[in-house]
């Protein structure tokens, strides 16, 4: 979630707008709905009022008929089938009141008389396109139409909840397609970030996010102004020493043989091992990426290495699975295992090393004292422990940047006089 956390809020704030704004509508529809009926629903007082006049005066039934008709109510004629109207209408509110008795039967066309009170009740009802009103006594009733009234229409609240919702979800579509290129300049920061240094996050616009793009298009400029600047004075730098290492080796073979020749000797192929390393740590620093590595055997990379370290085989014992594989660069990763060895040899009271290996790890064993410091000490360049002649100098650290450009980590254990360095995976 934290990688499109953006993008879900934006999404969550539109689905709430929608799910509020449809719910307002909801409610408002039902209010304005039962205000509609309850305002119509009134027109009952005009026809008990026009039907008590009717009863109470003894009125003729053209004159009822023609009171009822001043409020476009009009009578339904039993030849209309006013009961298939009423079994198939839609009750949409009814009420009861008091009416004065009549011995007659209370028919389609009912004459009251003066007598005891009933009760009658009173339906709006909706059948079709069209509102009756159906008065009921207790044995009788009489359906009236009303020509002029019509079933409330939800159509225009529709209209207006569709232009409303249609309106909220452009402008988040809008949004979302502004918020678009970030996806893209993610996806071109990784790339950077994975070494592919020619990435340019150059992006047309004056909005925001453009404005960013092309701020970190400049940064890499300048960076990658920086790293070719640093590259190019270190390559300089090794082939300007080159020279005059080789000069030198040659004026220490001419030494008569001792201890100034040894020592003239060591300094050198010091200096030597020390440019080789530069360069290695220079490949791994500006931009190794895995497009270099393949699978190989773990036993081929040992073996590689045994020969880089230029030691005796018995110095070293290999307990490894011969079917383990890892995607590596071989001299890369040779060159890792290659200064453990070394360190081995340098530090171990007996000048032996064993390798194995535990699952996908990749352990080196060696009897000596323990580390004194923790092992984050020991992988930055040029560390010594205390009351020691000899640097660990770039090796560890070396071993660490290759490990990191390869997924894996250096880890440290020590156990019963025997110091454990590991090659762990990341993903474990």
């Amino acid at each position: 979630m934290g990688r499109h956390a953006v993008l879900l809020t934006v999404l969550f704030a539109f689905i709430v707008t929608l799910s509020s704004v449809s719910y307002v509508f909801l409610e408002f529809y039902k209010l304005n709905r039962q205000q509609y009926i309850d305002n119509t629903f009134l027109k009952y007082t005009v026809i008990t009022r026009i039907y008590r006049d009717y009863m109470q005066k003894g009125t003729s039934e053209t004159m009822l008929e023609a009171n009822l008709a001043l409020y476009n109510l009009f009578t339904v004629e039993p030849k209309d089938k006013p009961q298939t109207i009423i079994d198939n209408a839609k009750l949409l509110k009814s009420e009861t009141f008091q009416a004065v008795n009549d011995s007659s039967p209370f028919k389609m066309r009912p004459t009251f008389s003066a007598a005891s009170t009933i009760e009658v009740k009173i339906s709006m009802i909706q059948n079709h396109e069209s509102i009756y009103f159906l008065l009921q006594g207790p044995n009788n009733g009489v359906l009236l139409k009303d020509e002029k009234i019509k079933p409330y229409r939800e159509l225009t609240l529709l209209y207006v909840y569709l232009i409303i919702i249609s309106t909220i979800t452009v402008s988040y579509i809008l949004i979302f397609l502004r918020l678009r290129p970030l996806r893209k300049l993610r996806k071109k920061i990784r790339d950077f970030g994975a070494g592919e240094m020619q990435t340019s996050f150059k992006m047309q616009g004056e909005d925001e996010i453009a404005v960013i793009a092309n701020e970190l298009e400049n940064t890499r400029q300048k960076i990658r102004t920086l790293i070719e600047s640093r590259t190019l004075f270190m390559r300089n730098i090794m082939h300007e020493l080159k020279t005059p290492i080789a000069k030198g080796r040659i004026s220490a073979e001419m030494l008569e043989n001792g201890k100034q020749k040894e020592r003239f000797q060591r300094i050198f192929l010091r200096m030597e091992s020390l440019i080789s390393e530069f360069a290695l740590v220079e490949e791994v620093s500006t931009g190794f990426t895995h497009a270099s590595s393949e699978e190989y055997r773990v036993i081929d990379i040992i073996d590689g290495a045994i020969d880089m370290a230029m030691v005796e085989n018995e110095c070293v014992t290999q307990e490894v699975d011969a079917s383990m594989k890892i995607h590596a660069d071989f001299n890369l990763f040779s060159t890792a295992i290659k200064n453990m060895i070394d360190n081995a040899m340098k530090y171990s009271t007996d000048k032996h090393v064993t390798i194995t290996t535990q699952g996908s790890e990749i352990w080196f064993k060696s009897r000596g004292e323990r580390l004194k410091h923790p092992l984050s000490y020991y992988v930055q360049p040029f560390t010594k422990d205390e009351n020691s002649r000899d640097s660990f100098g770039l090796g560890l650290y070396l071993v660490d940047a290759i490990l990191h450009a390869h997924d894996m980590v250096l880890a440290y254990e020590y156990s019963e006089g025997v110091n454990c360095f590991i090659f762990v995976p990341k993903s474990i």
